[in-house]
């Protein structure tokens, strides 16, 4: 069957404000009774999740809910994630996503930062959110939105018993419809705030990156406490007039057999994702899937060649964001492909809409050419409103205009940009700036190592020394030597490290990426290293 292109699918539509409740209207109208959430043993159609947003946003505003305040969510992936955003949006009021695996004190930052008024649990984070709440004045109620406990209302009951309140008609696609949290990387995660318009807008310009049709059906593994959930997976689904399956959490055992289930055809993941399924038992993969293409970011040769070749995924596209700018850059749907590239600018599903405008600078903000490591600078329609009650922050992520990513980048002679590394990643040395993410690359490509992360230590001669942690494979005999060997033959002089470190396991941010900066505080690892200088 042809695919529709980007722009057939949204002019398929009614035009919108681009709020959300204008956007699931012309979704509704549309297809009252298409499939729209997949959620364990239930399926929503467009029409059912349109009738309980409204009934969800009479009852928290007969609960007191009103435009501006904040509401959390604390579970692992649930119908009740999308619910609450657009039953929320529905009364000018704003959504948290918190991560379910986080205990008290984590959640205590966000749910106190935030100053919820609400929060929705799952049984099991129920205890936490409550411990984490406790300084919060007013004290937030809260919703279970599974299990039952005495005294504790469910959603579900709540919205059945709905309120005689009549809901805004004034909602703006300026309003603030979610503070997403960031990961927190050198420190505090700091509140990422988007208005309702970024959301509608990253999600069409997801169905120009994955060419999503109305019958697919999106896999969502990624957690919703995350903007590659809510931005891609959801808002993508949402702009297509699509299907969205929701899996709680990600289960790599069972990731074939609940994909071809379900009928999924299309799944956004991450480096870790990727890596996992690529390494797993073959007996594991169920050939009869549906899926045609996964979205996600970056791609090794290695786990490339398996999801074409041997999974048979009909695209693999690769992309760049942050969850500042959702969706910025992406691979073109129908190439030239450039392994490891984060593809270039993303563009619209309507061509008469600016979108996303990129630039590489030097430390004092002039272009540099192609080819010329810089920092990558952004204007896009999908930028964040700020960060949440730090405008200092916010006014230091931008110059004249444009935000600052921190992030290291080159641009070839075609426009393909390629990530080199966070400019707080880069180790100097011998005079030579080393971006961390080349060694990480090049290291966990040896075939004895689960995970690794080079950071940089002082050096007796001023500047710094090469500094990796390594977590082996399982069964694996590697030694400090293999790994400078394998470094050797592929990397400079300057790039080999001096320090090997071997641990059980990394310390990960959220959203699974090593959290460099708690390696860098802990002065063990020196300590326990070998040291190839004087072994």
């Amino acid at each position: 069957m042809k695919h529709l292109t980007p722009l057939e699918v949204i002019s398929l539509y009614p035009r919108h404000g681009y709020t959300l409740p204008s956007l699931f209207e012309t979704r509704t109208r549309a297809n009252p009774g298409r499939p729209f959430i997949l959620f364990q043993d239930r399926t929503w159609t467009y029409a059912d999740f349109h009738d309980a947003i409204a009934g969800a946003a009479r009852m928290l505003a007969a609960r007191g809910v009103r435009k501006g305040d904040r509401v959390g969510i604390m579970a692992t992936n649930s119908y009740a994630h999308v619910l609450l955003l657009f039953a929320l949006a529905r009364i000018r009021a704003i959504l948290v996503p918190v991560n379910p695996e986080f205990g008290i004190a984590e959640a205590k930052y966000i749910l106190m930062h935030a100053g919820v008024s609400a929060v929705a649990c799952s049984l099991d984070t129920l205890q936490v959110a409550r411990d984490a709440s406790r300084e919060i004045d007013p004290q937030p109620w809260f919703v279970l939105i599974d299990g039952v406990m005495n005294g504790m209302p469910n959603l579900a009951d709540l919205i059945k018993e709905g309120g005689d309140v009549e809901l805004p008609g004034d909602v703006s696609s300026d309003d603030t419809c979610a503070i997403i949290y960031s990961s927190g990387t050198t420190g505090f995660p700091k509140g990422v705030m988007h208005s309702q318009r970024s959301f509608v807008l990253s999600g069409e310009l997801h169905v120009a990156r994955a060419c999503t049709q109305p019958e697919d059906r999106t896999l969502c593994i990624l957690p919703m406490f995350h903007v590659n959930a809510l931005f891609y997976s959801v808002a993508g689904t949402i702009a297509a007039g699509a299907c969205l399956v929701i899996a709680p959490r990600f289960s790599a055992s069972t990731f074939w057999r609940f994909a071809t289930d379900t009928g999924a055809t299309q799944v956004n993941i991450m480096l870790a994702v990727t890596t996992i399924l690529a390494r797993r038992p073959r007996s594991e993969f169920v050939p009869e899937h549906k899926l045609r293409l996964v979205f996600g970011a970056p791609f090794t040769q290695e786990t490339m060649d398996v999801f074409r070749n041997e999974f048979g995924l009909e695209k693999v596209i690769e992309g760049y964001g942050m969850t500042e700018i959702p969706g910025a850059f992406s691979m073109p749907y129908d190439g030239p492909y450039k392994l490891a590239s984060m593809g270039k600018p993303g563009v619209y599903a309507d061509p008469s809409r600016t979108g996303t405008e990129a630039r590489v600078v030097d430390d004092e903000g002039r272009d540099v050419p192609n080819d010329v490591t810089g920092e990558l600078v952004v204007r896009t329609p999908t930028l964040m409103q700020g960060y949440y009650r730090d405008p200092e922050q916010t006014a230091a992520s931008f110059r004249d205009g444009w935000f600052l990513s921190g992030d290291l980048v080159r641009r070839d002679k075609d426009g393909y940009f390629f990530f080199v590394a966070r400019k707080k990643d880069i180790i100097r040395r011998r005079g030579e700036n080393i971006a961390g993410a080349e060694l990480d690359r090049v290291i966990g490509e040896h075939p004895g190592v689960s995970e690794v992360a080079a950071i940089a230590v002082d050096s007796e001669l001023g500047e710094d020394d090469i500094l990796v942690v390594v977590v082996p494979k399982a069964g694996a005999r590697l030694t400090a030597e293999d790994v400078t060997s394998w470094c050797a033959e592929r990397l400079a002089a300057h790039k080999i490290p001096r320090f090997v470190v071997f641990v059980d396991e990394m310390p990960h941010t959220p959203t699974h990426k090593v959290a460099k900066f708690l390696l860098k505080k802990d002065p063990t690892l020196r300590a326990r290293a070998v040291d190839l200088q004087t072994s």
